[in-house]
């Protein structure tokens, strides 16, 4: 009898998982701490208080066809406590729409002692008795993110440790909560690093993560990884095509990942919203692969919708437009069949 629950258990990550990665479907990641949404508030003049924060996540769950693009949506803490005006509480939104709410779990970076200019991600401490709350509020799956920067000597093979060890720790209490988590180890744009090296530290931390799963029994199966493409930093002076980032991305992703993860959500991280779209298009038409290739995009799909809001009632319609628009786009993009020429169809 106790095989038999853990099977079923196992069973119903396994299926989230898949579901996450539906074929045409991705992620949006409405997570943002407060302090980073301050500051996309602050890009339209708006204060963060609760009620403007939501009102804007109001808006974005409530967006009609969002379900035919959006497979799930990871939720800051606060989002999961707060309540429309007619009272419901805001993952109900999604929910009824079919869309799998997540919940961030990790309490942001603070400085690895004795390792200048690294970080390392803090919140395994009462973990798993926020998992089981979580878990009662509606959230079916996870997410915590790791800082990999890249400049000078960084990173070191001590801080990719360190890291790895916190992201499987956090994925095994995840499962044990009965939530799929999505691990993400970031490695950061900013900086003047090549696409080699962007190439090279992600393999090596990548490698890492999947070491240190593999350790702490992590069933891969109910799992998915949240990873960074391989792009030349931003202040690098010599940028890489898509097809050059679609091609050493998907060489990382071939030498590193295990074909047993149900798929990768891609993370935006400080690409623009076409830069994004096309790189994920690049790389799907480039498949068949072991792995579903999808997006968890935060900014590359609130941006547009952001200034569209700003912040007045009487632009929520626009800017939901937006928001459909940019997922619809995503959608294509996951089927390979994104072009620069869908851009103009919303105008």
């Amino acid at each position: 009898m106790k095989d038999n629950k853990i099977i079923l258990r196992e069973d119903a990550l396994e299926s989230t998982a898949k579901q996450l990665v539906a074929e045409g479907k991705g992620i949006l990641a409405a997570d943002e701490s407060l302090p980073t949404i301050e500051k996309r508030f602050a890009s339209i003049n708006l204060s963060s208080s609760a009620i403007n924060r939501r009102k804007y996540r109001q808006l974005l769950f409530s967006t009609q066809g969002l379900e035919n693009f959006i497979s799930g949506v990871i939720l800051f803490e606060e989002t999961l406590h707060q309540k429309t005006e007619e009272g419901s509480y805001l993952p109900e939104i999604l929910s009824a729409k079919g869309i799998i709410p997540g919940v961030k779990v990790d309490r942001g970076t603070v400085a690895l002692p004795g390792f200048s200019n690294e970080k390392v991600t803090q919140g395994l401490d009462g973990l798993y008795e926020r998992l089981v709350e979580y878990k009662r509020m509606g959230a079916l799956f996870t997410k915590w993110r790791a800082v990999i920067s890249i400049h000078n000597n960084h990173p070191s093979h001590f801080s990719i440790k360190a890291n790895a060890h916190a992201l499987a720790r956090f994925a095994a209490s995840s499962q044990e909560a009965h939530m799929v988590p999505v691990v993400e180890p970031e490695v950061l744009m900013d900086g003047y690093h090549t696409l080699g090296q962007c190439e090279e530290v992600s393999a090596q931390t990548l490698v890492e993560v999947f070491n240190e799963l593999f350790e702490h029994r992590v069933k891969l199966e109910g799992s998915l990884l949240k990873a960074s493409m391989v792009i030349p930093g931003s202040n690098c002076s010599k940028q890489a095509s898509t097809e050059e980032v679609a091609k050493a991305t998907l060489r990382v992703l071939y030498r590193t990942v295990p074909a047993a993860i149900p798929g990768i959500v891609f993370l935006s991280g400080g690409q623009s919203p076409t830069q994004a779209s096309a790189h994920l298009n690049a790389m799907n038409a480039l498949g068949p692969h072991p792995w579903e290739l999808s997006f968890s995009f935060g900014r590359a799909l609130q941006e547009p919708v952001l200034k569209a809001w700003k912040g007045n009632d009487e632009n929520i319609e626009s800017a939901q437009k937006q928001l459909h628009f940019r997922a619809e786009l995503n959608s294509a993009a996951r089927y390979g069949t994104y072009s620069h020429q869908l851009e103009s169809r919303l105008a």
